[in-house]
């Protein structure tokens, strides 16, 4: 007898472990899957009724039935690319029209009415449309029927041919110059940063009470020279250990300062301080969010080339 309680007691306790970890693989069984579920974007009775229950907008209603932007078309579900711009052409038959898919996003099963042929998301099974063959109206002789309300477009990012900075120096005349040199550098304008007052003069932010520093703003071509390689320049052209001064040249408005303009800019001036305080350099030069940049008078620009001479407290130093 005390050994059949002995059995029934450990049965007992091997079944109870038995359900316990059932139970754990089905509960991660089923985050898995609410997972996977989360991952698709929430839809609207509408957008439900199309492309999770095969349904077809009315012809000639869609958003991109009749657009032509430069861009990529992605799964209204998943947001997976699905096609090209390029790809995309005006078939007259009032829905969104494409030739070519991007390789392997779309599906092709045979539709239930036994004639067409179906399009669905190849990473969601999301319903797109219909694709039809051999009709001539491309080289390509294919047609993907897409459902506007299946999609979403994205628009191409066009890469700016220019980027923007701001230097202070000392003395913006010395600045300037040596920034000017530089191959890939468009322009280059000098001027009053950093300080409280709109639109300051020369004369006014000489006094170091407007809390300005001389600036140079560059303009420049981000494929032939980059932000570091100007920044590097920038530190090497003056002597980043002096507070408010530069040389002969004494006070705030002389003082050395990065104004970056984006969080990019800001990570790089960073690092190389960084390196140069690593190499026994105390460097002092202010990194600071770039605000309003005026441009000064005009016969401070282009100083030394308009004298034909070179800057006197702006001496190139190889720090890096």
């Amino acid at each position: 007898m005390k050994q059949c309680l002995i059995f029934f007691i450990i049965l007992k306790t091997n079944i109870m472990k038995y359900l316990s970890t059932l139970l754990i693989f089905i509960g991660v069984i089923a985050l898995m899957a609410q997972t996977k579920e989360n991952k698709f974007n929430k839809l609207t009775l509408e957008e439900q009724h199309i492309i999770l229950n095969k349904g077809t907008e009315r012809a000639f209603t869609g958003e991109y039935e009749m657009h032509f932007e430069k861009g990529t078309y992605l799964c209204k579900q998943c947001d997976t690319p699905l096609y090209e711009s390029e790809d995309k052409f005006d078939s007259h038959c009032g829905w969104p029209s494409f030739d070519e898919e991007i390789p392997g996003a779309v599906k092709r099963i045979p539709d239930t009415d036994g004639r067409r042929t179906e399009i669905l998301c190849a990473n969601c099974g999301g319903h797109l449309g219909h694709v039809f063959l051999g009709e001539n109206i491309t080289d390509k002789n294919t047609r993907h029927c897409v459902n506007s309300i299946s999609i979403n477009f994205e628009p191409m990012v066009t890469k700016k041919s220019t980027e923007r900075a701001l230097f202070a120096s000392g003395c913006f005349w010395g600045t300037e110059y040596h920034l000017s040199k530089v191959d890939g550098v468009i322009s280059t304008t000098v001027g009053y940063t950093g300080g409280t007052k709109d639109n300051p003069t020369y004369k006014e932010v000489s006094t170091g009470k407007t809390g300005h520093a001389e600036a140079t703003e560059v303009i420049f071509d981000p494929s032939k020279v980059s932000y570091e390689e100007l920044a590097k320049l920038f530190f090497e052209t003056h002597d980043p250990s002096q507070v408010d001064r530069q040389g002969p040249d004494i006070g705030t408005q002389y003082r050395s300062g990065i104004f970056y303009l984006n969080n990019k800019q800001k990570e790089i001036a960073e690092k190389l301080i960084i390196t140069l305080s690593s190499n026994g350099l105390n460097v002092v030069t202010e990194v600071t969010k770039a605000s309003t940049f005026w441009n000064a008078e005009d016969y401070h620009q282009d100083y030394y080339d308009n004298k034909g001479s070179t800057p006197y407290c702006h001496i190139y130093t190889k720090r890096f």
